[in-house]
Order: structure tokens, then C-alpha cells, then sequence
């Protein structure tokens, strides 16, 4: 493309641009995360009146046994076997990442380990050891004071970082639009997980901590550039935000969805995180530039900010 048609191009771009009326559409947009927030509480609800929690926990949270076996397992002769004495039984199969043969295959349950072992070795006909799989217990009380200091963690950190949005811009209205959007950001991604029957480890819940951090970068931009930046109009230091902000999310999503898509082999607890990351990204986007921003403009019009 030669030069004159690259600044065509660049010119046709910021035509559509201009003639763009986001007067007229940031209620409108207002509304869209606000119905897809709703819709996520709701189910959440729903979910903890049906099972007494808002996840499904995997045995690191729950209590119970993980037995990873050594080697070439056949996985569907020890389901279609496990599962008639175990229904709460799950497998993950380790691959090695360049060649994708299975090095180990992991089962989990919430079954003791000699239930689970014995019914292992009369499927396999062999006797498990050290050299062929390894065995590991979480009893249910210690799971469950894990569980709640991460939740707790979890929760003091999304206050922190309230209490610092606050303090940064001092004024009430952008602060609630800052916090609303991260804490839908966290919501959303998790009805998402309920839906897929996904169930949460450790590294899962230290994911929801990771999107707070993620989450708070583009909401930040957005409000800091409105509020305290001067140079131009009031839509076009939106627009700029918008442009920068939404790089960055979708170069963190670049770098997570290929992980989790390409990357088979790795063990559960990898792979959550890089899915949660990406269905939080996933929602920033919609929760910053369409709900944040439009709060953001209807107080910055209110205020005579332009």
C-alpha cells in the first residue's frame, strides 16, 4: 500500500470516527453490562441456594485424593469403571508439549486414599508405587480453612483497592463506576465457570485475584484521562483511553487464550487461570467502555467537564 493510499485510509478512519455520535448511545451502552451483571448475580444466587456455595471446589478446596499415574493410561477404562463407585470422580491427562504424548494421567476424588487406590489397582491389574504414581490427601477441615482464607484474601483486596480508588480521585460517583466494574469483571467470569461445571482449585481462586490487578489498569486510564487530562474534548480523551486501554487487554488476552487453547499438557490449575484471566479481560472490555465510560461522561456532563 503506498503512502497516499495509507493516508486515505487513516483519513476514511477518522471520518467514521467523527461521524460517530456517542452523545447519543452512552446511555444506551449504559445498560448492556448492567442486564449481563444482573443476569450473572441471578444465576449465582440460584447456584448457592442449589449447592450451599458459589463454586464447585475440586479436592484441593473440598478434601480428598489426587493419584497421578506414571506412563500411558487409558483414561476411558478407568472412567467407565471409577465412576460406578465414584461419582464425584475426575481425570486430567498430562502431555508433553512438544510431542503430546500422555506422560501422566491425575484422579481426583473426594474418596479416601485406599478406597481409591484399591479400586485403581483391581481396573490397572497392577499394584500402585512410588516409581509408577504418586498419592496425595487434603482432609475436609484443612481444605475448607484454605478455602476461606482465600476467599478472605480475595475479598480484603478488592476492599483495599476500593479504599485506594477512593482516596486517588476523591470524588464519590467515579470511584463507585471504578469499583462497579471491577467487581463485575469478577462476576461475570465466575457464573461463566459455575455454567461450564468448572471445578476451582487453589490456583483458580488466585486467579480472581490476578483480575482485580488486571481489571483496575484500564478503569483507572479511563477515569484519570477524563477527569484530571485537558488536552481536547471530553469524547476524544474517552476515544484516546479507549484506544489504549483496549490494547492492552487484547494484547493479555493474545498471550493467555493461546495458552490455554495450544498448551494441552498442563496440569488443571494452569489451565484455570488462563481461562479466568481471559473470560475477565473478556468482560472488561464491555464493563469499562460501556458501563464505566458511560458513567463517566454523564458525571463529567453534570459537572460542566469538557
Amino acid at each position: 500500500m503506498t503512502e497516499e493510499k495509507k493516508l486515505e485510509a487513516s483519513k476514511e478512519k477518522k471520518k467514521l470516527f467523527a461521524n460517530f455520535n456517542y452523545d447519543k448511545y452512552y446511555r444506551a451502552f449504559f445498560f448492556i453490562p448492567i442486564v449481563l451483571l444482573l443476569a450473572s448475580l441471578a444465576y449465582l444466587g440460584f447456584f448457592y441456594a442449589k449447592n450451599g456455595d458459589i463454586i464447585y471446589k475440586d479436592v484441593s478446596l473440598s478434601g480428598g485424593t489426587s493419584i497421578t499415574l506414571n506412563g500411558e493410561i487409558a483414561q476411558n477404562q478407568l472412567e467407565d469403571s471409577l465412576k460406578e463407585k465414584f461419582p464425584d470422580v475426575s481425570f486430567t491427562q498430562l502431555e508433553d508439549v512438544t510431542t503430546r504424548k500422555q506422560i501422566a494421567l491425575i484422579v481426583k476424588s473426594s474418596a479416601s486414599p485406599e478406597e481409591l487406590q484399591s479400586e485403581i489397582e483391581n481396573i490397572l491389574e497392577y499394584s500402585l508405587n512410588e516409581e509408577n504414581s504418586s498419592i496425595e490427601f487434603t482432609g475436609a477441615s484443612l481444605s475448607q480453612k484454605f478455602y476461606r482464607q482465600l476467599i478472605f484474601a480475595l475479598i480484603l483486596s478488592f476492599v483495599l483497592m476500593s479504599i485506594v480508588i477512593l482516596i486517588m480521585f476523591r470524588t464519590v460517583i467515579p470511584s463507585i463506576a471504578v469499583i462497579f466494574a471491577i467487581f463485575a469483571d469478577i462476576a461475570m467470569p465466575l457464573a461463566l465457570i459455575n455454567i461450564f461445571e468448572i471445578k476451582l482449585s487453589a490456583a483458580g481462586i488466585a486467579a480472581f485475584l490476578m483480575l482485580v490487578g488486571y481489571s483496575v489498569d484500564t478503569d483507572i486510564l479511563l477515569t484519570s484521562r477524563a477527569l484530571k487530562a485537558r488536552e481536547g474534548a471530553l469524547n476524544s480523551r474517552i476515544f484516546r483511553a479507549f484506544k489504549t486501554g483496549s490494547f492492552m487487554t487484547l494484547t493479555a488476552l493474545i498471550a493467555v487464550l493461546p495458552a490455554f487453547f495450544l498448551v494441552t499438557g498442563l496440569p488443571d490449575s494452569f489451565r484455570q487461570i488462563f481461562l479466568i484471566l481471559a473470560l475477565g479481560l473478556c468482560a472488561d472490555l464491555i464493563n469499562t467502555w460501556f458501563t464505566n465510560a458511560s458513567i463517566i461522561k454523564e458525571y463529567c456532563r453534570r459537572k460542566g467537564i469538557n
